[in-house]
């Protein structure tokens, strides 16, 4: 066994580390089986390839930053893509938290909309006597009407919304996601575009059983935790990717 076949079968016992191992098995894509299904499913032809390079990005929605230079093609396609790194079945994952005024410039979040959802997080404290939480203030602690106001507010700018939590904004916004999963000895990955991914978690907009909102398949909450401190009371949408390995057909798995 060469080298080559040695480092591909360690990275397989490894499962997927860190968004390094992801950009190193493009860069050896020409020995990396995995790599080269993410560029077929990305619709190149392997044979067409001349190069790939993929680096490690951080600051972005992105994480992992990959050219590919086409033969006898002068320019070279980007392809920018979020990486999950997951360890169990259900585990949930954030995909965005900011404070509420960040939120406001954002998406022009009116005033009264603003204050619910402050008081929804805990940076405004309960306004209606004897709240479940003394922090904070759940979603179906508010009026009829707030909730109301509230939900139009969300179902009037949800493209807006999950084009900004899932994709980004500005340098480096995300093309794909890939979730690389392992639990135990088991390995396996699922390789979506980023508008089959907003597609698959976004659907009505509903109280949750806990009393925050969820759109879809996305939880919208108090972050919380954070051992008391203020950055507790920021706004988080958290989603479970696991979800993608359901009917996706690409996607692989593995024994090691």
């Amino acid at each position: 066994m060469n080298s080559l076949q040695l480092l591909g079968s360690q990275t397989a016992r490894n499962g997927f580390r860190n968004e390094h191992d992801i950009a190193d098995k493009f860069n050896n894509w020409q020995s990396d089986c995995d790599a080269k299904k993410w560029l077929v499913i990305m619709n190149y032809d392997l044979i067409q390839i001349e190069d790939v390079q993929a680096v490690v990005i951080s600051g972005y929605k992105a994480d992992v930053n990959v050219q590919v230079k086409i033969k006898l093609k002068s320019a070279v396609d980007v392809e920018n893509i979020q990486v999950k790194l997951v360890s169990n079945l259900r585990g949930f994952n954030q995909i965005n938290k900011r404070w509420i005024d960040e939120y406001v410039k954002f998406w022009n979040i009116p005033q009264g909309i603003s204050c619910i959802l402050k008081h929804f997080t805990g940076e405004l404290l309960p306004s209606i006597p004897n709240p479940r939480d003394p922090r904070r203030m759940f979603i179906d602690e508010f009026t009829v009407q707030e909730q109301t106001s509230l939900f139009d507010f969300f179902r009037q700018n949800k493209l807006l919304i999950l084009n900004d939590i899932f994709r980004g904004r500005g340098n480096f916004t995300a093309e794909w996601v890939l979730v690389a999963q392992r639990i135990n000895s088991n390995a396996r990955w699922v390789l979506k575009n980023i508008n089959e991914v907003i597609n698959y978690y976004n659907g009505d907009i509903v109280i949750s059983p806990r009393g925050s909102i969820t759109i879809g398949k996305i939880t919208i909450q108090r972050k919380g935790g954070d051992g008391g401190r203020k950055t507790a009371n920021m706004l988080q949408f958290k989603i479970n990717p696991a979800l993608l390995f359901g009917e996706n057909e690409y996607r692989n798995e593995f024994n090691n």
